[in-house]
């Protein structure tokens, strides 16, 4: 178990207006620190006043990107109670993008403890309006003060908060998706089954490139064939196609492993749906499609939960979705899982976890 330090801020913050929060713009009064040093391990744990790093412009991180990042959220119930959404899947998942970036581990149960620490020290921060949340972001970044290509002797895990709003403008209303032909996100033996930020700096040009034409999101395909569907955007993505609900398999390694993601398929399941894992092209999505029997197409991911397809584009061919409208698969998803999130509904599978 931790030692954690804590010191209570001087200053604190002028609380942003619930009613315009966006999305990561605003950050709590307190932040978490842990330093590592090789020979000495992982220790100093300590939550302290929110405010800028001073690092060495040598470190390893600016130079190597060595860095690792997760994203999970709080939610204030009805009656008061506050509680996470399966973070023990997001902790393993920070194992594994640790164990891929060679960035030492850190316990499961020490990161478990410093997140609701963290959440706990600034609960006066978590929202209570329908659709908001406190988001969290633990990340770690290499500190070692030289340029030279091999892991960090040091490091600095860090665990930052933000009330949050609904991550798209367009809410739980379909967006426009631009199929991206010419880059790609990630390959199989990458890091694209990791939250690293090189993942998602390499997706920029071309969410930009689809911005300047009008859409939301990117949908990125394999980097071999250019063929096959791996995510969208920042999120993974959901086809249903006649009765069966596909997403794409994460057996190459190039997708991240979104704990929404996994949420769907679970509850899919449970409520009788087919749902198969495997590779989909572009070519089947618009055969299907054709045929009339692309019914239906979702993103997935911890900020926007669900955020429906109302339109697939790859300049050659439009594809508008259930007429632009969300679906009823879409719509149960979104209902049942943020219920479940903000304690409006039971939780069959033991997904919540009460910190306070």
């Amino acid at each position: 178990m931790l030692n954690i330090r804590k010191e209570r801020t001087k200053t604190p913050k002028t609380k942003p207006d619930y009613d315009n929060l966006g999305f990561g713009r605003y950050f709590t009064d307190h932040m978490f620190l842990m330093n590592y040093n090789e020979g000495k391990g992982w220790h100093d744990a300590r939550i302290v006043p929110y405010a800028p790093f001073e690092l060495d412009p040598s470190c390893m991180v600016f130079h190597y990107a060595q860095e690792m990042f997760e994203g999970l959220k709080a939610y204030m119930t009805s009656d008061g109670k506050i509680q996470l959404f399966r973070p023990d899947k997001n902790i393993e998942r920070m194992h594994n993008t640790n164990e891929r970036l060679c960035i030492p581990q850190i316990p499961n149960e020490d990161v478990l403890q410093a997140i609701e620490e963290t959440v706990l020290f600034d609960r006066d921060w978590i929202p209570t309006k329908v659709g908001t949340s406190l988001y969290i972001r633990p990340f770690i970044i290499a500190t070692d003060p030289q340029l030279g290509v091999h892991p960090s002797h040091s490091y600095i895990f860090c665990i930052i908060l933000s009330p949050v709003a609904a991550y798209y403008a367009e809410g739980i209303n379909p967006v426009k998706i631009f199929i991206e032909r010419d880059y790609v996100r990630a390959v199989k033996g990458g890091t694209g089954f990791a939250k690293v930020g090189g993942n998602y700096a390499s997706s920029l040009k071309g969410q930009e490139k689809a911005a300047k034409l009008g859409y939301s999101q990117v949908l990125w395909l394999d980097g071999i064939y250019r063929k096959y569907i791996d995510e969208v955007g920042a999120m993974n993505v959901f086809f249903v196609i006649g009765d069966e609900v596909v997403t794409p398999s994460l057996s190459e390694g190039s997708i991240l492993p979104g704990v929404t993601r996994a949420s769907c398929i679970e509850l899919l399941k449970s409520k009788g749906y087919k749902v198969s894992e495997r590779k989909i092209s572009v070519d089947e999505l618009y055969e299907a499609y054709d045929k009339g029997e692309l019914k239906e197409a979702f993103g997935t991911g911890t900020a926007a939960v669900i955020s429906p397809i109302g339109s697939l584009d790859d300049e050659n061919k439009k594809a508008l979705i259930n007429n632009g409208e969300i679906g009823p698969i879409s719509r149960m998803l979104y209902d049942t899982l943020t219920g479940i999130q903000w304690g409006n509904l039971p939780d069959p599978f033991g997904w919540t976890r009460v910190i306070g």
